[in-house]
């Protein structure tokens, strides 16, 4: 038993899962819905790569159930998203084995699964092995990328779940921008006062080469911004190397989908907000007078 089934979503996790993958077994790679260019990437590491062309979680778990009858695999590793981990639980259900969502490190054992995740909006951090077989569904930015090398055979799965009749799909409002692959985010909290005002952030993030995001009530209550910009514990976790938050208080829920940047800046004008103990820098000012003055010396810079 030395399979490692990997479920991956979307281009920018395949090379992370796959090479996370080689570290512990013989990867068994799913390309879950239909994009021509998550699959043509996937090819590219020359392994076989299964794909199911729909993109809801109970076909997905049909798939990889179907897989799992067939290689055993000792760990199925996907990432941390929330498709997958609808998807993940019902086959971890099927076969009663161990499931660990949001893993921010991971080994194999030869008895075991070694992993490590955070629980309390991430302040608090828990290592545990666990016995194989076992499900593991990973932050991004964990693991090295595997290298590029052949080109695999692609293996249509056709698999439905006729219990269930989907009537009509609505499309949510998407960005359409990758916030875990960005160097450079800019995150943007209730200290701004109308949805007009972000352009702010954009026109900053756009001179530092990086993208927008916003916290909950900025992303999902006044819907300024796509649900896909939103960064936090049920929305993005993102690994920038600059994290410049902007009107934003601090509150458990955002900062833990912030944890891996590599430095925070945080510009707010209450001296006591609790972002400033996770901060690298601070800077303590009204962001409607700072934040056009730092455009403007980037500006001139350029």
């Amino acid at each position: 038993m030395d399979n490692v089934i990997v479920v991956s979503q979307k281009p920018s996790d395949a090379g992370e899962l796959v090479g996370l993958a080689r570290t512990m077994g013989n990867p068994v790679i799913v390309a879950f819905q239909d994009s021509a260019e998550m699959v043509e990437e996937l090819l590219g590491y020359g392994h076989r790569v299964y794909r199911v062309k729909s993109g809801r979680p109970e076909v997905l778990a049909k798939a990889v159930s179907t897989l799992y009858e067939e290689f055993k695999p000792k760990i199925i590793l996907g990432p941390s998203t929330k498709n997958v981990k609808d998807a993940m639980s019902l086959v971890a259900g099927l076969y009663d084995i161990h499931m660990a969502p949001d893993v921010v490190e991971v080994r194999s054992e030869a008895d075991g699964v070694v992993y490590k995740r955070g629980f309390m909006s991430e302040r608090v951090t828990m290592n545990v092995k666990a016995p194989y077989p076992a499900v593991i569904l990973v932050y991004p930015k964990i693991a090295e990328p595997a290298p590029k090398g052949g080109f695999g055979e692609l293996v249509e799965l056709n698999v439905d779940d006729t219990r269930v009749k989907v009537l009509e799909v609505k499309p949510k409002e998407l960005s359409g921008i990758n916030l875990e692959a960005a160097e450079v985010v800019v995150g943007v909290g209730r200290g701004f006062k109308a949805k007009e005002d972000l352009n702010m952030a954009f026109e900053l993030a756009k001179l530092l080469g990086g993208q927008v995001g916003g916290t909950r009530p900025i992303a999902a209550d006044l819907k300024w911004l796509p649900e896909d910009a939103w960064i936090g514990i049920s929305g993005k976790r993102i690994a920038p190397k600059l994290y410049i938050a902007i009107g934003v208080s601090g509150a458990p829920q955002h900062m833990s989908g912030v944890t891996g940047s590599k430095v925070i800046v945080a510009v707010n004008k209450d001296k006591a907000a609790p972002i400033f103990k996770q901060s690298d820098y601070g800077v303590v000012a009204d962001l409607y007078k700072f934040i056009p003055t730092l455009i403007e010396i980037l500006r001139r810079k350029r």
